[in-house]
């Protein structure tokens, strides 16, 4: 057979074919160009169960309805989706009364009752609509992808439109104006001390971020632990983006329509914080270090022979045996149990730091068990994770074990044995001295799901004092832990409290502090609070004090400071500012009541703790550039002094009419205000009708028992409910409804008032009497009913415009009169 009959025989196009082939293996012409791709239109959609898949033939993108307000969003740019799994997400289930997808001309629509997640057909752009059919939030170009060579997966990226005048805020603690519009960010945790306004990225990962466009609220949870980006209109005014090095565009759409709603939900999707102990709510005193023992022993002498309210001393690294962890220096704390107990007598706790770094010693127990049980990390080739930080040449747990976090929070007995009541994780960005952190090619088991410290390092912190909260909650039978971290991811807050990391005692830092304290409340993470003065640098009094006023209202208040600085208590600057942060910190006690029941509301409310004004009044534009006056709870509006010398400060109040706290002075909402503001003083105003309650001062949480529950009730035209929460203060308890949850409803007319109180919950506190201050009503008051009968006491006006009653704890109404 000649070889030209041989070809004709074969099937059409196989020369074609076979000149394919030739070139199948040559790496020029065999591979497509690494560039962007886009998805194209759409050809089809699959449901299953409350998830709907479209394709374009190539990607897939899965919408999930979460519940009625809440809608996933993935893509998997070869149709093939990673394993679901989340260190952000908590365990709440979640319900929808009802879902479909309607098929239309152009689009598909997977609707809700509340939301519409629209699918363009020809485009594939996702956009989302209220049940008006108002364009809330929608892509301005569709997702794509490129991928990693280096690497592997993908770099994914999303774009959505900005709508005129929209606004921006959340993202945890970036150290940037409140409102985030204009600006892009990296969320990648780093150690930076001594951070500037704007330096970027720093300790935290909160990948979640709040819109508001023509008065509707709407949130992006961006759930990626890879490095990843945020642009706000920066580079382009018309677009808002996000994208990540790695993993899956994976966000969630939270419908509002208010400010507070999104918050809410956000918090059923990742937590809230635990209830915490009432004591971890008082002031902290802290030093980097306190030591040896008679310098602690001092300390504490101080706080009690001055009479300035104290509940918690810190021990920073130098309490340690050359900086290992879960040791002694002897040298300095001799008998350490004797220590605390001695401080726990005067009504101290004591909190320690712990840090990741496990050094390098063949004779350090913590090293050897850890060694023998393979729970350090380990790089790509299988040497060991090693670094420097504080204890010199170290290995690094792998938190994301759950092996190692089990080993790691039963290392905290012997600590808890000697009486320490609470622990403060620090480093764990992870912090490495020279390199800054990790290698990326650090293995992590991620719980199963392994990944490299591209996909571990945002949660490395999280996972660390998630160890530590486990260890705790196991080993304090029925006392609720006391944890803070340096470092976290979204999520955080359910095993944690957290600071902003090492500040500077600046009067540019006491004004960044106010706006990341909102921004984290906001952001899912309500118990947050600054160092007071700064950490690093050298605070006068007068901006020592300023900081002071402003720590009462953090939910979290520690004085904290370098060593290479002069220390920095309350009396540190003289009887001047000695007495003005004494009347400041026993104003904090006098308020823990109020405090206390503002956590309560966190954790079974989902509320935030500090509000910024743009939450109350977010259809008002000028609320959204207003930073520094903010609501502690819903009923106490506070403006911190933030300049140096200043003496007076314009206030905005939100609609309705707020009073004074010091002077009891009525004033309207809804305009601002010029407020005086000497050194003693900072603006703090009362909502009108709120009922708030208060403690007698002590030196610490428990130092005595109440005998009487005081409130301050003022007056009001309209209708205001109030809350108090009660209980034991530091157990459990509350979980088998061992509380009480007291309903105040306060309203009144030019010739009456009336308070009603209901109440729910098991608790039964020791006292019987309530000591309640009625504040500016607007006539003379002859006759009191308590529950129908007439009070027979003094009622008589004092010089701050308020009269006192005397009445049983469960009264369930009283009706003043002229």
């Amino acid at each position: 057979m000649e070889e030209n009959e041989g070809l004709s025989s074969m099937p059409f196009g196989f020369n074609e074919q076979e000149d394919a082939l030739k070139h199948i293996n040559n790496p020029i012409l065999g591979l497509e160009p690494i560039v962007k791709r886009y998805l194209l239109a759409v050809i089809g959609y699959r449901q299953d169960s409350n998830r709907f898949f479209f394709t374009d033939g190539i990607a897939e993108v899965e919408i999930k309805v979460i519940s009625n307000e809440i809608i996933r969003v993935r893509l998997a740019p070869g149709s093939v989706f990673l394993d679901e799994f989340s260190y952000a997400l908590s365990s709440t289930v979640h319900n929808s009364s009802g879902f479909s997808c309607k098929e239309l001309d152009d689009s598909y629509r997977v609707e809700t009752n509340s939301v519409a997640c629209v699918i363009n057909k020809k485009n594939f752009l996702i956009s989302f609509e209220d049940t008006h059919g108002g364009i809330i939030n929608e892509d301005r170009i569709p997702m794509h992808w490129e991928e990693n060579i280096d690497y592997g997966g993908y770099y994914v990226y999303a774009t959505k439109k900005c709508q005129d005048n929209e606004s921006f805020f959340g993202l945890g603690d970036k150290s940037s104006d409140f409102n985030l519009i204009g600006k892009k960010y990296v969320n990648w945790n780093t150690d930076a001390y001594s951070y500037d306004k704007d330096q970027d990225p720093l300790y935290r990962t909160i990948p979640f971020y709040i819109g508001i466009n023509k008065g509707f609220s709407y949130g992006i949870f961006f759930d990626n632990t890879f490095k990843s980006h945020f642009d706000f209109a920066h580079q382009d005014q018309e677009d808002v983006s996000f994208w990540s090095d790695g993993g899956e565009m994976q966000y969630y759409y939270i419908h509002g329509p208010h400010m507070m709603d999104v918050v809410k939900r956000y918090h059923t999707l990742t937590g809230t914080h635990q209830l915490p102990a009432k004591w971890t709510l008082g002031f902290h005193q802290c030093r980097w270090s306190y030591y040896p023992e008679e310098k602690v022993k001092d300390l504490a002498h101080n706080f009690r022979q001055r009479k300035i309210p104290c509940d918690s001393i810190y021990l920073d690294i130098d309490y340690m045996d050359g900086y290992r962890c879960f040791t002694w220096n002897t040298k300095y704390f001799p008998e350490p149990a004797r220590m605390i107990k001695e401080l726990a007598d005067e009504g101290f706790k004591t909190v320690v730091i712990i840090d990741p770094g496990i050094r390098v010693d063949p004779n350090y127990s913590v090293y050897k068990e850890g060694k023998l049980n393979n729970f350090f990390c380990r790089r790509c080739d299988d040497y060991f994770m090693e670094g420097h930080v504080w204890p010199g040449r170290c290995q690094f747990p792998d938190f994301t074990n759950p092996k190692v976090r089990v080993w790691w929070g039963n290392l905290f007995k012997e600590l808890l044995d000697t009486g320490v009541a609470g622990v403060w994780n620090d480093m764990n960005e992870p912090a490495v001295f020279g390199s800054g952190t990790f290698p990326v090619d650090v293995r992590h088991n991620y719980d199963g799901f392994h990944g490299s410290h591209r996909k571990a390092h945002n949660v490395y912190g999280m996972q660390m004092v998630r160890a530590t909260y486990e260890g705790l909650r196991k080993l304090q039978i029925n006392k609720r832990p006391f944890t803070i971290t340096r470092a976290g991811f979204s999520g955080v807050q359910r095993y944690s409290s957290v600071w902003t990391g090492d500040n500077v005692a600046t009067w540019e830092h006491l004004k960044i502090a106010v706006i990341q304290c909102q921004r984290l409340s906001i952001s899912g993470i309500s118990f947050c609070g600054s160092d007071i003065g700064g950490f690093s640098g050298e605070p006068d009094g007068e901006l020592f004090t300023r900081w002071i006023q402003m720590g009462v209202f953090s939910p979290f208040m520690r004085a904290h400071s370098a060593g290479d600085t002069i220390e920095r208590e309350p009396w540190s600057f003289g009887k001047q500012f000695e007495d003005i942060n004494r009347k400041f910190i026993e104003l904090r006690y006098r308020l823990l009541p109020y405090i206390y029941t503002a956590f309560w509301e966190h954790y079974r409310y989902n509320l935030p703790i500090i509000r910024p004004l743009v939450m109350h009044e977010q259809e008002n534009v000028f609320t959204h550039s207003i930073q520094e006056v903010f609501t502690f709870g819903d009923k106490i509006l506070v403006a911190p002094i933030t300049d140096q010398g200043a003496t007076v400060k314009n206030v905005y109040l939100p609609a309705g009419c707020w009073y004074n706290y010091w002077t009891h002075e009525l004033l309207k909402g809804g305009r601002e205000h010029q407020v005086l503001a000497p050194l003693d003083s900072m603006p703090i105003f009362v909502k009108a009708g709120s009922v708030i309650p208060e403690a007698p001062v002590m030196q610490y949480v428990g130092e005595f028992e109440v005998l009487e529950m005081i409130y301050q009730i003022y007056f009001s035209e309209y209708e205001v409910s109030s809350i108090c929460f009660e209980d034991h203060d530091e157990t459990f308890a509350y979980e088998q409804n061992i509380y009480l949850e007291k309903k105040f409803i306060i309203n009144g007319d030019a010739a009456s008032m009336h308070i009603s109180q209901s109440i729910q919950g098991l608790f039964n506190p020791m006292y019987n009497l309530y000591d309640l201050k009625i504040i500016d009503l607007p006539f003379t008051p002859k006759k009191v009913l308590i529950d129908g009968v007439e009070f027979l006491g003094s009622i008589a006006f004092d010089e701050f415009k308020q009269f006192r009653i005397k009445c049983n704890k469960n009264f369930k109404t009283i009706d003043i009169t002229p």
